[in-house]
């Protein structure tokens, strides 16, 4: 069996996990469909990548694609070749078995280089350093001199004016060569170690843990839990990696096997005596957290959008900016009122959204939320809104987040340690889900609003669109309502 290249991605799936490489290599048909979110992000990389090329105008791209990496190579050296050009982007090089694309090579004088690495990310991570340094490996071993190694990230503190878009503020670039030579002395073992791994016709043994999402997520989790027992160990919500280590050389898969004896939090003794006993778990307190509450009881779920270049002025890249609300409101009579906000035109929406979302929450009344993150919502709004700064902020003191309450005060064994609003609904709702509406989760929702913004998408898709958006927020809510209902009756039993 001939044993596959190596590339700079990866060499990075293989430092993450030898079995997701070799899968890659030899099996990629076991990986799970690229999701929407999964692509997304690498839309993103694509998007933040061409638009840091734009700081070397007198630079060339190597156009040849990675199906055709040999010719890419041959451009390479032709293109190496002229002093008029200042930068080459996509340059392509082969050593040691090992092919790579450099996003950025440029010229510097006395005939060296300087290797620049384009990250979407907004900061510099640790994850990043074997990245570069696989590169300035390859690119000494194909006799390049490197002047310097940078790595460009976004600029999450550069606000747009709205007019024109600074890439020299929207782009930081950091100095990491000191970094990335120290890495070197090590990298032909590590090269080595992973050619001989793809080597062998069986793939190595590995079990799935926390490594499979970190640092980024496997195409191929779902085909390695298949062997994992239903009540698996990492369902225990918050458990580390030390704790999943010490069970695994004890052994223990299975969350039902985990001795008495062993330490656990309390939400993990909780979930443990849950699966053990297959019943739920309802704490004393949980109707008191219900039922303490003002009517009317409204339950309010944003949709926002966090595009890595910033859309309006005053916004800055990554930006939360919601365009769209949902609130129930549930009368002390039993009456169920549904109010709703989504922005259709290509603006900035937060003042709208605001202006709209107090009229409808008044002065009075708890307001459900599922998980914190409406809290953040509305404290940036005060912010960016001083005008309706007193209202906005007045309403986190009627906040109650439902996720929380729930985590606190109840389990179910089929939540399967997750307290996430699409594991819960079905569980406590059955017939109430998200898996046959057009859109099934937020980060879809923000894709399905930039597209229904495109002004290449026509009317008739636009308002497929709108529809789907406003099917999908309001599910959100109204889930909530059921599920607070469906929790009240199983106290009253």
């Amino acid at each position: 069996m001939k044993t596959p290249l190596l590339s700079k991605s990866r060499f990075i799936t293989g430092q993450q996990c030898h079995l997701r490489l070799w899968y890659q290599c030899h099996h990629p048909d076991l990986a799970s469909e690229t999701s929407l979110r999964q692509q997304a992000i690498f839309d993103v990389g694509h998007e933040i990548g061409e638009l840091a090329t734009r700081l070397y105008p007198g630079g060339l791209f190597v156009k040849e694609g990675y199906l055709h990496h040999e010719e890419a190579v041959q451009t390479t050296l032709k293109v190496m070749e002229n002093p008029e050009i200042s930068a080459i982007f996509e340059a392509a090089f082969l050593y040691d078995g090992i092919r790579i694309r450099v996003d950025i090579l440029e010229r510097v004088e006395n005939g060296k280089w300087n290797l620049i690495e384009v990250k979407s990310s907004t900061s510099v991570k640790e994850v990043h350093f074997p990245d570069v340094a696989v590169q300035w490996y390859v690119l000494r071993g194909a006799g390049l001199e490197i002047d310097k190694a940078f790595l460009m990230h976004v600029n999450n503190q550069y606000v747009y004016d709205g007019k024109k878009l600074d890439l020299k503020s929207l782009f930081i670039s950091l100095d990491v060569s000191e970094e990335v030579i120290a890495m070197q002395e090590r990298l032909p073992s590590m090269i080595s170690e992973l050619k001989e791994m793809l080597s062998d016709s069986d793939p190595p043994d590995i079990s799935p843990s926390r490594h499979c999402s970190k640092p980024y997520e496997c195409e191929f989790y779902d085909h390695c839990k298949k062997r994992m027992p239903e009540n698996w160990i990492i369902d225990l919500s918050g458990i580390t990696q030390a704790k999943l280590n010490d069970l695994a050389v004890m052994g223990i898969n299975d969350i039902r096997d985990i001795p008495s004896t062993t330490y656990l939090t309390d939400l993990q003794d909780r979930i443990r005596t849950s699966v053990l006993d297959n019943k739920e778990y309802i704490s004393e307190e949980l109707e008191r957290e219900l039922t303490d509450v003002e009517y009317p009881i409204h339950f309010l779920d944003f949709e926002t959008i966090g595009t890595v270049i910033p859309r309006y002025a005053g916004t800055r890249p990554y930006q939360s900016i919601p365009f769209q609300w949902s609130n129930h409101i549930l009368q002390k009579d039993g009456v169920l009122e549904h109010h709703e906000y989504l922005c259709d035109e290509d603006k900035d929406p937060r003042e709208e959204c605001a202006f709209k979302l107090l009229s409808v929450l008044g002065i009075k009344g708890t307001i459900f939320i599922y998980t914190t993150y409406e809290t953040q919502i509305i404290k940036a709004l005060s912010e960016h809104l001083p005008e309706y700064q007193k209202q906005l902020l007045d309403i986190l003191d009627r906040l109650k987040d439902l996720c929380d309450i729930i985590k606190r005060y109840y389990y179910h064994p089929e939540f399967h340690g997750s307290f996430s609003l699409k594991s819960v609904l079905p569980v406590l709702v059955p017939g109430m889900d998200y898996q046959s509406m057009e859109i099934q989760e937020g980060g879809e929702a923000s894709l399905e609003y930039l597209r229904m913004l495109d002004p290449s998408t026509s009317p008739e898709e636009r308002e497929k669109i709108r529809t789907a958006l406003l099917n999908y927020c309001n599910q959100d809510t109204l889930a909530m309502v059921r599920i607070r209902d469906v929790l009240r009756c199983q106290v009253r039993r």
